[in-house]
């Protein structure tokens, strides 16, 4: 009965360190992917501010008359 009793606490102590590891390394890739969704949010802010000033300077003007593919 006692090695039974034994054999079950390491099983659980067993799943229990390996839930601990599944959880660091899913927290890990959690703080990685939030670390590159503000990384891309700000590129494309800073793409977005490029374009206004381009559309207010006109330099794409020439673009925006273009004819557009007929795919489109």
């Amino acid at each position: 009965m006692a090695d039974e009793m034994s054999a079950q606490l390491v099983d659980v102590q067993t799943q229990l360190a390996f839930q601990e590891d599944m959880l660091t390394a899913l927290n890990d890739r959690v703080v990685a992917q939030d670390l590159e969704i503000r990384n891309l949010r700000r590129t494309l802010e800073l793409l977005h501010e490029e374009m206004k000033q381009k559309n207010s300077t006109g330099e794409d003007a020439q673009l925006m008359d273009m004819e557009r593919p007929p795919h489109y």
